[in-house]
C-alpha cells in the first residue's frame, strides 16, 4: 500500500507539474502581449513599475520551469518534458536547452566547486561572480537568436517598448536567479552544516521564497532532493 501511495503521488506531481508548467509559460506570454499593447513606458505611472516586476518574476518563472525540466520533473512523458524544457529557455533568451542540461548535472554532481559551472572560484564579488555566470552561459547563437526575434518585434512595436518590457524584465531576472539561487546559497564561508552540497538554504518563510525565487531559496533541500519540483519544495523544508 506504501509503494502503492508513493507511485500515485509521482504520477500525480508529474500531472501537476505539467499543467503548472503551462500556465507559467501562458502566463508570461499573456502578460508580455498585455503590456506591450496597452502599458506605456511611463516611469511617472505605479502600474508601469508593477507590470515590470511581475515580468521579471515571470522571466524568472520560465527558467525554473525549464530547471525542473532537466530534473524531469515537469512530465512523465519524456518527450514533452523535454519540450516544455526547450520552449521555457528559447523563450527565455534563446538559450540551448541541450548545453544547460549537460552544465547543471556538473553542478549538481560537483556544487560549490571549481568543476562547478555556476560556482566562481576567487573574487566572490557579487558583480564579479554574476557576470562570470552570465558569459560561461552567453553563445553567438543565443546573442543570433536573440537579434532576430528582436528585429521581428520591431514590425509591431517601437524599440523603446522591446527594450525596457522585454529585453529589461529579462536581464533582470538573471539578477534573481543568480542571487537566490546561486550567490547566496552556495557563496563562501563554506560551513559544515552546507554539507555534503555546499549549499545553504535561507530561513523559513513560504511567502518569501516563493516570491524571492520559486522556493529555490530552499537550495540545499534542493541539492537534497532535485526530483523534487519547485512547486514542493517547501515541504522539504
Amino acid at each position: 500500500m506504501y509503494i502503492c501511495n508513493i507511485l500515485a503521488d509521482t504520477q500525480k506531481n508529474k500531472i501537476m507539474g505539467t499543467l503548472i508548467a503551462i500556465t507559467i509559460i501562458l502566463s508570461w506570454a499573456a502578460h508580455l502581449i498585455y503590456i506591450l499593447l496597452f502599458q506605456a513606458v511611463d516611469i511617472s505611472q505605479i502600474s508601469f513599475w508593477l507590470h515590470l516586476l511581475l515580468q521579471s518574476w515571470l522571466f524568472t518563472g520560465l527558467f525554473i520551469t525549464a530547471h525542473d525540466s532537466m530534473h524531469g520533473t515537469v512530465s512523465r512523458n519524456r518527450t514533452l518534458n523535454y519540450l516544455l524544457g526547450f520552449l521555457s529557455t528559447m523563450l527565455y533568451a534563446g538559450m540551448w536547452y541541450p548545453t544547460l542540461i549537460k552544465k547543471h548535472r556538473a553542478h549538481h554532481q560537483w556544487p560549490g566547486t571549481n568543476k562547478d559551472p555556476d560556482y566562481h572560484v576567487g573574487n566572490q564579488n557579487f558583480f564579479v561572480w554574476w557576470f562570470s555566470f552570465m558569459k560561461a552561459y552567453l553563445t553567438i547563437w543565443q546573442i543570433i537568436i536573440m537579434a532576430v526575434l528582436f528585429n521581428v518585434g520591431l514590425i509591431f512595436f517601437t524599440e523603446l517598448q522591446l527594450i525596457v518590457l522585454w529585453i529589461i524584465p529579462a536581464f533582470l531576472s538573471t539578477f534573481q536567479l543568480f542571487y537566490f539561487g546561486t550567490f547566496l546559497p552556495h557563496r563562501l564561508p563554506h560551513t559544515l552544516e552546507m554539507e555534503p552540497y555546499n549549499a545553504r538554504t535561507q530561513k523559513r518563510n513560504h511567502l518569501w521564497a516563493f516570491l524571492s525565487c520559486y522556493f529555490f531559496g530552499y537550495h540545499s533541500e534542493h541539492h537534497a532532493s532535485p526530483r523534487t519540483p519547485w512547486w514542493q519544495l517547501y515541504k522539504m523544508k
